[in-house]
């Protein structure tokens, strides 16, 4: 240590007692190796203090009264005239201080990076985990009601549903036949299909008015529940949404208007990955509805639906008519055109 050196050599004189009940006796204190080492006239060790454990009893009085840390009874004075002796004490106590850890800064530095993993768990686990959670709790019966909210945004942005007291039970039974909940022909926005959360499936009326097969719509039908099935409608927006809007729902069952609004315009244009051809398929057999013709719907040439053409579980096989042709024109009227 820099500073010791200096001091290496200084010597004081001092009064020293190994406890209250012993008489005082002159000493002789010199600085050692991060030591006070204290003798007698003849230079015989008495007592040996560690510099870092040093203790000054009356700090600003004088003579000055050391004792070692832990054991007051034993005491060191020095007087005011030993300048030097006293000025190297304090000195070194503050060399002594500062290369010392700091328990406060570690606990500080400890603390902060505590809360740091904290705030990183809040921020990337608790989310999805309150969202899953409210997929758990929330009831059919809302989920239908908040489905039923966001249409009513979309008919702003899409045109109103459309339908007529003729075409209403054929599209019910047209839902029947593909297993859906419910059925909603917007005459615009929507790109082909969508869903909704609580079971509602959009049809933009091209996919009605421009096939003379009632095949293709009641394909776009099976692939949205497939697709509500690998991705909850409910899931999508509330990761739209973010977590304000899963606790909110959580807490008061309510989905906000600028929610739904936000949400209403973002699902009609929204890219979503490709569904798993085994799914589709899957779907298909299980309805018993062929699966060429929403395949070529979607790609007149076949290229990118090869499996749903190829792997057609319909295909050699006489199904059950998805609608009377009677219905099916009746329905190809539902928009009026």
């Amino acid at each position: 240590m820099t500073a010791l050196k200096k001091y290496e050599r200084l010597e004081a004189s001092g009064l020293w007692r190994p406890s209250p009940d012993v008489q005082r006796r002159d000493v002789v204190v010199k600085i050692g190796d991060a030591t006070l080492t204290i003798t007698d006239m003849k230079e015989q060790p008495l007592a040996h203090w560690s510099l870092a454990a040093v203790l000054r009893q009356n700090p600003g009085e004088f003579p000055a009264i050391f004792s070692p840390d832990g054991d007051p009874g034993e005491t060191l004075e020095i007087a005011e005239d030993e300048t030097a002796m006293l000025d190297a004490i304090a000195k070194l106590r503050r060399a002594i201080d500062r290369s010392r850890s700091r328990p406060g800064r570690l606990r500080f530095a400890g603390s902060m990076a505590i809360a740091a993993v904290v705030l990183a768990v809040l921020v990337l686990w608790l989310p999805g985990v309150l969202r899953s959670h409210v997929l758990n709790v929330v009831p059919q019966i809302q989920r239908q009601a908040i489905g039923d909210a966001l249409l009513g945004r979309i008919e702003r942005v899409a045109g109103v549903a459309c339908g007529t007291a003729e075409t209403t039970p054929v599209l019910v039974q047209l839902a029947k036949r593909t297993g859906a909940k419910r059925l909603v022909v917007l005459p615009a926005g929507v790109i082909d299909s969508r869903n909704l959360p609580g079971g509602v499936i959009l049809l933009n009326k091209a996919l009605i008015e421009d096939y003379e097969d009632p095949a293709v719509a009641a394909g776009y039908i099976l692939a949205e529940q497939v697709q509500a099935e690998v991705s909850d409608p409910l899931d999508q927006l509330l990761g739209f949404a973010g977590p304000v809007a899963s606790f909110r729902l959580l807490t008061t069952g309510e989905v906000t208007q600028g929610t739904l609004d936000g949400y209403a315009e973002w699902v009609l244009i929204s890219p979503r990955p490709p569904l798993p051809p085994g799914a589709l398929l899957a779907a298909f057999d299980t309805a018993q509805i062929p699966s060429s013709p929403y395949a070529y719907a979607r790609d007149v040439t076949g290229e990118t639906v090869l499996d749903l053409i190829e792997a057609d579980p319909m295909a050699g096989r006489d199904p059950v008519p998805i609608l009377p042709d009677r219905d099916w024109v009746q329905l190809q009227n539902i928009c009026g055109g």
